[in-house]
């Protein structure tokens, strides 16, 4: 009787047990075609001169809702695009607030940066001098945009089923530090040893059902999506990378959720068929880590976010602004007629640069850190240190894209991501020193936070 009763405890203790394992979890899976339907002007490449020609493949809006046992949510939403400003973000999230409860702390945004997608009213204004009705031909597209993905994060947030869910790590070796790589001589030969910092893994998130189908992948890479520049839609490496993880499980999604790879290139690059090379070598490391193994996530689901204010050196007064006009090339005399717009409507300008800052926390199994902008490789190397204990999946290019977010070597080093890329993005900038230190606090409370 005594050894029935143990049978009989052991069983009841496994069911009690099993609800706390992987197989807890809820999720939903949504998609959207957000190729443009009429051509607009393409962004990334400020130099490009006419409309694009045609479509490669869709540009995709995809979107993975996830619940644990508690009712904790959290929507993680890819994109093809450029990237995004926070304006544009937040209304898309406080819509969805409305409309389904989930607050914007738990919404996260990534945006491949193709530079083969439209361009988006806001991200980078300074770069492409559009005329007034390529500028309205934007706005248009950017409205269109903020309606499908609010529908989107609604569907995938209404369709949550049963699942289970498992992290791994593969690794892709195409990336190089563009940064190093300009301080060779002209034609002298690439040696990838040199090219440092660089961050080779492909953290993968995997979502099967109960019974151990594939239905959903995430995955990530630290490396600008910049293979080419033509004059045709499509979401370049990352793209590829998606099509071909779909083509080998049909029944799945693949949503790509790009790394720090503010100043990490693809090599080589210049062709089509290098991006779908990259795209498809990123995918032989995302199969080749779902056939490995794989370490399931437990929860409980912890979410935080903030929004921190990256400060910038003194900017201009509006005295200097106004002897300003005229000079230099046309992106800074873009810049000057920008600021003196924002002294007229604000009577001032930006003295910081609003950085959203999101942590995701699946219990002590894998955290996920999602930092605005074009966040340089230091980031994502210097938190795995800090947090070696853990599994960590490191993001940039999350929530929206207001500048590049140089580390403190970089900003010291000067440069295009150091300095000279802000007048792109309307900023009067440099920032100041510290940048670095306050964007890994922040990460360093939310992780308190999400304990």
């Amino acid at each position: 009787m005594r050894s029935l009763r143990l049978i009989c405890t052991t069983i009841l203790l496994g069911l009690c047990i099993s609800p706390a394992l992987a197989a807890d979890w809820k999720v939903g899976i949504a998609r959207v075609d957000i190729t443009p339907e009429e051509p607009i002007w393409m962004a990334g490449y400020a130099s490009r001169d006419h409309l694009p020609e045609g479509t490669i493949h869709p540009l995709w809006a995809k979107a993975l809702a996830i619940e644990d046992s508690s009712g904790s949510r959290l929507v993680i939403v890819t994109t093809d695009l450029i990237g995004m400003p926070r304006e544009l973000g937040d209304a898309v999230c406080e819509s969805v607030k409305k409309s389904m409860g989930i607050d914007r702390g738990r919404i996260l945004l990534n945006f491949s940066h193709t530079h083969c997608g439209p361009v988006i009213t806001n991200c980078a204004p300074v770069a492409y001098g559009l005329t007034p009705e390529q500028l309205a031909d934007s706005a248009d597209y950017a409205k269109a945009l903020q309606g499908k993905l609010v529908k989107l994060i609604e569907t995938a947030a209404a369709k949550l089923q049963p699942a289970q869910l498992a992290y791994g790590e593969g690794q892709a070796t195409f990336a190089i530090n563009r940064r190093a790589k300009r301080t060779l001589k002209k034609d002298e030969p690439v040696d990838r040893s040199t090219l440092v910092p660089v961050d080779h893994s492909v953290p993968v998130l995997q979502v099967t059902d109960p019974q151990g189908k594939l239905v959903a992948v995430v995955f990530g890479y630290a490396c600008h999506n910049t293979t080419t520049a033509i004059y045709e839609y499509n979401g370049d490496y990352a793209g590829y990378a998606q099509i071909a993880l779909e083509t080998d499980h049909p029944d799945a999604t693949a949503l790509f959720m790009i790394g720090c790879g503010g100043d990490s290139n693809p090599e080589p690059r210049g062709k089509i068929e290098l991006s779908e090379q990259h795209g498809k070598s990123l995918a032989t490391a995302v199969n080749k880590a779902l056939a490995g193994k794989l370490h399931p996530l437990t929860g409980p689901l912890h979410v935080a976010y903030e929004v921190v204010n990256l400060p910038l050196v003194t900017p201009p007064t509006k005295k200097e602004l106004e002897e300003q006009q005229g000079q230099g090339n046309k992106y800074q005399q873009r810049l000057t007629e920008r600021l003196l717009a924002q002294f007229e409507k604000e009577g001032s300008i930006p003295a910081a640069v609003p950085c959203p800052i999101q942590v995701v926390r699946f219990g002590k199994d894998l955290s996920m850190v999602a930092i605005a902008g074009e966040t340089v490789i230091d980031y994502a190397l210097r938190l795995k240190k800090e947090f070696a204990d853990e599994r960590l999946w490191v993001a940039g290019y999350s929530n929206s894209v207001p500048a590049y977010i140089p580390s403190e070597r970089v900003l010291k080093e000067g440069g295009y991501e150091g300095a000279t890329a802000m007048v792109y993005f309307g900023i009067h900038g440099p920032f100041q020193s510290g940048v670095e230190n306050l964007v890994v606090n922040t990460v360093h409370r939310l992780m308190a936070r999400c304990q």
